[in-house]
Parts: C-alpha cells; structure tokens; sequence
C-alpha cells in the first residue's frame, strides 16, 4: 500500500469538506434556533389569551427551554462521545420536535411552559460544536464557528420579523407547529448534507468530565467567556419579556410590530459586519469585543431615559442588535481558541450550558422584575451585569503554541491504525481524519511537534 502525503499551506481558505461542514451546521443551527427566536417577540402578547397568562409566567415560559437546555447539555454531548455526534442531534431533534407539539396543543401558559421545557431537553448545541470542530482544521476552525456564529445571528434577525407575522395569521398555536415542522427538516439537513468525521482526538478533548469540568472553572480566560456568553442571552431574553409590552404601550399594534423589528435588524447588520472586518485586520478583538457590550449597556441606559416613542425603541433595538450579533458571532470562535488543549468537549459543555442558563435566569428574573418594578427595574438588572461583564473582559488574551497541519494520503485503506500511530507522538494534541476527503488534521504543540516524525511515520505505513 502506497501513501502520498501532502503538507498544506494552512494560511488557504476553507477546504471543501470546511465549506460543507460550515454550511450545512449553520443552517442546521439556524433552523433549530428559530424555535426560540420567533417566540421571543410574540409570547408576551399573543399568549394573554392563555388560562393563567401573567408577566411572570410569560418570563418564566420564555426561560423555561434555557433551563433544560443547561441540565442536558453537558449529558447529550458525553452520550455523542460514545454513540457519535449525528444520532444524538437526531435525538435532540425528535426531543424537540416533541416539546414544540406539546406546546401547540397547549390552552394554558402553564402547558406552553411545559412544551419549553421539553423543547430545551433536546439539548445539541455542544455537541454540534463539537462536530464542526471535528470537521475543521484548527487554524480554519474560527472560520467555521464564526460562519455558525452569523447563522445564528441571521436566524434571529428574520425570526424577529417573522415571528409577528406568522402568529398574526397562525396564532401561537400555528407557530408552534410551524417549529416542529422546521426541526424535522432540520433533521434531513443532518442526514443528507453533514458531513460524518471520525475523530481520534484525546478523550478529554472532545467530552466532558467532572475533572476537566473543575478545571475549567478555575480557567481565568474561559470563565471570561462563560460568564460573557451567560450575560449575552440573560440579558436577551429579558429584553423581549419587557419589549413588547414597551410596543404596545407605544401605540403599535402586535401584528405590526415587525414594522420596528426589520429595520432595526437590518441597521445592525450594516454595522455589524465592518466591525467584524475591521477588529480581525487590525487584530483588535478584545477592544471591539468590549465596545460590543458596551452598546448593550448603551442601549439598556437609553431605555430607562426614553423608551416612550416607537422611533427611540427602534432605535435601542437597532444598538441592541449591533452588539448582540457581533458577540454572538464571536464568542464560538473564541471558546475554541483559548480552551486548553484536551479540554475541548468540556470547554463547549460548560460554554453551552452557561448561555442556556443566562437564557433561563434572564426570562424568569425579568418577569419577576416587571411584576415587581415595571420595566425599569429589568434594565436596572441588565445594566449591572454588562458593567461587570465588561470589568471581566478586560482581561481577555489571545491562545499562542498552538498549531495545526493538513496531511493528504491518497488510498488510505486503514485510516484509523494511521490515527493511532499519530496521536501517540510528542506534542501532538488531536488528530482527526476525514474519510472521504482522505485528509489527516493534526493539532499540535510547536514547542514539542516534530513534523519530519510525522512524515516518517506515514510513509513507513
């Protein structure tokens, strides 16, 4: 058996296998983000004719599907270590599809809390992150997170114009159907168009243990990011407990409530995207990464100032919304950079259950705020976390010593006795084949790799 081994240049764009992976994950996490999204802004109004609607019980709706999503994130992404990463995103989607069910059928706020709940139990984002990783080589990899981080970003934008629309005319009973028929074509994207990897990184590197678990919380930068991922989506679903009340309360009618939301999301894109742009030329990531929060905090003062007139609420969205897609575009990105090498799988664990958990704390604090205090009290609450978010995030760097080799074999009819060899040489951190690309990923430690062992040892096989 005869190899041919190829070292790419790793400053290329994404491979085809990369482009696959990023497209399809995207959509595949858009699709399944849009249960949460279109909900956000139409809950609070269309379910006042729901037995035992309450601004509380609506918080606690909107954060109940953040909830389950925290208690079995960690659990479904340590069943795709041992079982692979497509059957349980099948699970979690047939999890979900079933909550979505539960709730369309649902006549109380009590059921639609429910019918969250179960959504949220279908719990795939680590381990979807955990497959775009296994996917992509480590130096095309913030690529592939940030192209996720965008879908995410897209899909909440539209969900935001279309959730008003549709339950204008399908009622919130029609939405919830409508979700569960999106989770089950997101089902055929993962069938049809993910790519499948076989991964032989180190255990630890792509699961979560109570080890590396207690580890990782004492990982200065990680919790930097933990706690920045947790205040993103606290204060996210506060908001939309609180705006659509300040909406109605403005003269806008429900239906026409997109009439804010479109353009608003459309400015932020615009000003989003060049700041993306300009923060990776001019390797200034932490600074813009802080002014991001500061436009939160920035638009939650200007909403206890004047949040009166449907002109000044569009315009908090539209501020909103600049910081909020750049955060969520980045922050993916940044977890798989600066987690330590072997630690991947927990790093996504603890990083994914963080954010559903400041989705549950945000829905349920605020509906206890705004019955408490009125709105004001909410944005009061936000204010204070993004103050110490962006104390914390002063003291974000970047990960160095690590990098990452493309190797190309040509006829590999034993792929995994080839992993194996590699993985056991100094310095090496993960290594990952695609079959169908025969492509060899190797992560790397530089001040222990020798890339000429490497290459002996491939062509010795």
């Amino acid at each position: 058996m005869t190899y041919f081994l190829m070292v790419m240049n790793l400053d290329e764009r994404l491979n085809p296998t990369e482009k696959r992976a990023a497209y399809s994950l995207a959509l595949l996490f858009a699709l399944r983000m849009a249960g949460l999204f279109m909900l956000m802004p139409v809950l609070a109004v269309y379910g006042q004719e729901l037995v035992g609607f309450s601004p509380l019980w609506v918080g606690f709706a909107i954060g109940a599907y953040g909830l389950t999503q925290a208690m079995f994130q960690i659990p479904m992404g340590w069943l795709s270590d041992k079982v692979g990463r497509k059957p349980i995103i099948f699970l979690g989607l047939s999890i979900f599809a079933l909550g979505s069910v539960v709730a369309a059928t649902a006549d109380s706020i009590y059921g639609i809390a429910l019918g969250r709940a179960l959504q949220g139990m279908g719990a795939i984002a680590s381990t979807v992150m955990a497959l775009a990783a296994d996917l992509s080589r480590e130096t095309q990899r913030a690529k592939v997170m940030a192209f996720i981080g965008v879908s995410i970003g897209l899909s909440f934008a539209a969900s935001l114009v279309l959730g008003p629309i549709l339950s204008a005319y399908l009622g919130l009973s029609g939405l919830f159907w409508l979700i569960a028929v999106l989770s089950v074509f997101a089902m055929f994207v993962v069938r049809f168009a993910v790519p499948s990897a076989d991964s032989k990184a180190p255990s630890g590197e792509v699961s979560a243990n109570s080890k590396q678990m207690l580890e990782l919380l004492k990982h200065p930068q990680l919790l930097r990011l933990d706690w920045g991922v947790f205040t993103l989506h606290l204060v996210l679903t506060a908001l939309f407990v609180v705006m659509p009340f300040r909406l109605l309360d403005a003269g806008l009618n429900a239906e026409n409530h997109w009439q804010v939301y479109l353009p608003a999301v459309l400015i932020s894109f615009v000003l989003m995207v060049p700041l993306l742009i300009i923060a990776a030329k001019r390797n200034q990531q932490r600074a813009f990464f802080i002014f991001a929060i500061s436009l939160l905090l920035f638009a939650n003062a200007l909403l206890l100032i004047n949040g009166s007139s449907i002109w000044v609420l569009g315009v908090i969205l539209a501020v909103f919304f600049v910081g909020f897609n750049y955060l969520e575009a980045s922050l993916p990105a940044l977890i798989s950079n600066l987690c330590p090498p072997g630690n991947k799988g927990a790093a996504l664990g603890v990083f994914s259950t963080s954010q559903f958990l400041g989705a549950f704390i945000g829905g349920s604090s605020a509906g206890v705020l705004y019955t408490a205090g009125g709105a004001s009290l909410v944005s009061w609450f936000a204010i204070a976390l993004l103050i110490i978010w962006i104390v914390v995030s002063l003291g974000l760097r970047a990960q160095s010593g690590i990098k990452s080799y493309s190797l190309t074999i040509s006829s590999p009819d034993q792929p995994a006795s080839i992993l194996e060899k590699l993985q056991v040489l100094p310095g090496v951190v993960e290594a990952v084949v695609i079959a169908s690309d025969n492509t060899v990923y190797l992560k790397v430690k530089t001040k222990e790799f020798e890339l000429a062992r490497a290459l002996d040892l491939v062509r010795a096989a």
